[in-house]
């Protein structure tokens, strides 16, 4: 991008905001059996056949647990203003309550101690889907017991940690935990549950309302929320389509967002209230209550906006990847369907910044004055790209694709525009490292730096570079 195009976005950031790069701890730093970590549901998901894109292991991902300090001179390098990290529960409590592992709390406690040092604030999330192995076998977030041993594990946290930490988000995306993991079967624990897994929901809601009292309690930093949001269009202006996609816009994006900033869960279209029934059995006396705290912030991972249709899916060809569940998807009375219009990232996703402006606009709309400050916490694309770096990777679908995000959120909340009034606080970019994605193993490349998996070897990416030339460009902007 030239220079004068980073000139320009860096003049439309606004004095205080944080630009921020994320990563999460299953994905990235693999040592599963080092230093006294205990197994995730995740690993015995990963280890299942066929679970994982070309049979991938995260068992060494980018080994970032003994590389920590190669990546902290990257961040230092990159120049940003926070880094996003997630701590491994089962590193730090294997069983998911009684003993601590102190090898694993002094991993992160070094880790915290050298982004202080470079001046780089940390962003922690307690829980980035790593449930500790024997509180998955017990039930996971079907359980509520899960949610109480979460609070326990929180307020540890903020004790040994409280000092270093400026801001927490107790929960990334519960709604991807609660539909790729529990409905669908997609992500760990692979359960294929469909609307019985809605007490998930609720469980993991009170998990973060439990937190949010845990940590108050022992720190002073900024306490948030993650999750993924899309705005939803129907597939065209047919009533069933319509329906179906009011119907999936409250599971999405309201049924975990209302609780936490309204107090209540939404209403549910009259034509899926039995549906809900799991969900409202999981509800006890004072629960709402608990999970509406007080938030410093609210975090929104944007990826892409999602289009519904009527009817159940006829092929497994759907943006979460391909997976051998997806046939789960068959038994729903909806399907997503594709923006041929539009172009897509190497995962099939819609490229379409302009709904990020929608979507700010849409959580302005819905919540008002309850709405706190916004961050954006993940935000970002994969692309192909070569497995080994014989050089420079020039990802300059990367840049645009960030740069014009970027854009679009900062004129979305501007004087006059459709989501003034939203406290737009920072953006970060998913992610730092190539990674294990999930259930597409290594096939898919979010990073703005190239690695080898065969080697390890790091390679920062042009949109690496970019995203140095911005923090800088902003610091010699005017405000």
């Amino acid at each position: 991008m030239p220079r004068a195009a980073v000139d320009r976005l860096a003049a439309l950031l606004p004095p205080g905001f944080t630009l921020g790069v994320a990563t999460a701890a299953f994905q990235i730093e693999g040592a599963v059996d080092d230093d006294g970590r205990g197994p995730s549901g995740w690993d015995t998901f990963a280890h299942s056949p066929g679970m994982i894109a070309e049979g991938a292991s995260p068992d060494i991902a980018d080994d970032h647990y003994h590389r920590a300090d190669e990546d902290l001179a990257l961040l230092a390098r990159l120049g940003v203003d926070a880094y996003r990290l997630s701590i491994a529960w089962p590193r730090v409590q294997p069983d998911g309550r009684g003993a601590w592992n102190e090898k694993g709390w002094a991993f992160y406690e070094r880790l915290l101690d050298g982004l202080l040092e470079a001046g780089i604030r940390p962003l922690v999330t307690l829980y980035h889907w790593d449930t500790p192995l024997p509180l998955e076998r017990e039930g996971g977030w079907l359980s509520r017991g899960t949610a109480e041993r979460f609070a326990d594990y929180a307020a540890e946290a903020g004790r040994r940690l409280g000092d270093r930490v400026g801001q927490w988000i107790t929960l990334n995306e519960p709604a991807t935990v609660t539909l790729n993991g529990y409905a669908l079967g997609v992500h760990a624990p692979g359960r294929q549950l469909l609307y019985d897994a809605l007490p998930t929901i609720h469980h993991q809601l009170l998990a973060h309302g439990l937190a949010v009292q845990a940590l108050r309690a022992s720190t002073d930093g900024g306490i948030g929320i993650t999750n993924l949001h899309s705005p939803v269009s129907a597939k065209s202006w047919r009533p069933f389509d319509r329906l179906h996609a009011g119907l999936f816009d409250v599971i999405f994006n309201r049924l975990f967002a209302d609780p936490v900033i309204l107090g209540r869960y939404p209403r549910v279209p009259w034509f899926a209230k039995r549906d809900f029934a799991p969900l409202l059995r999981a509800v006890r006396p004072g629960d709402l209550d608990l999970i509406r705290q007080p938030l410093d912030f609210y975090g929104l991972n944007y990826y892409y906006p999602m289009r519904i249709g009527a009817g159940a899916a006829r092929t497994a060809a759907v943006p979460v990847g391909n997976h051998p569940q997806l046939a789960a998807l068959k038994r729903l009375p909806f399907h997503l369907a594709d923006f041929p219009e539009l172009p897509h990232t190497g995962f099939g996703w819609p490229i379409a910044p302009a709904h990020l402006g929608t979507l700010l606009a849409q959580m302005r709309d819905r919540y008002r004055d309850a709405l706190p400050p916004v961050l954006v916490t993940e935000n970002g694309a994969s692309f192909p790209e070569p497995e080994h770096a014989d050089g420079p990777i020039d990802d300059s679908e990367r840049i645009d694709y960030l740069a014009a995000h970027l854009e679009s959120a900062l004129l979305s909340v501007a004087p006059g525009a459709p989501a003034e009034g939203v406290q737009l606080a920072g953006w970060f970019v998913w992610t730092l490292l190539d990674n294990f994605e999930w259930a597409e193993g290594y096939t898919q490349r979010f990073g703005l730096v190239h690695v080898d998996f065969d080697t390890l070897e790091r390679t920062p990416k042009a949109s690496f570079e970019w995203l140095r030339q911005l923090t800088a460009a902003r610091e010699r902007t005017p405000a």
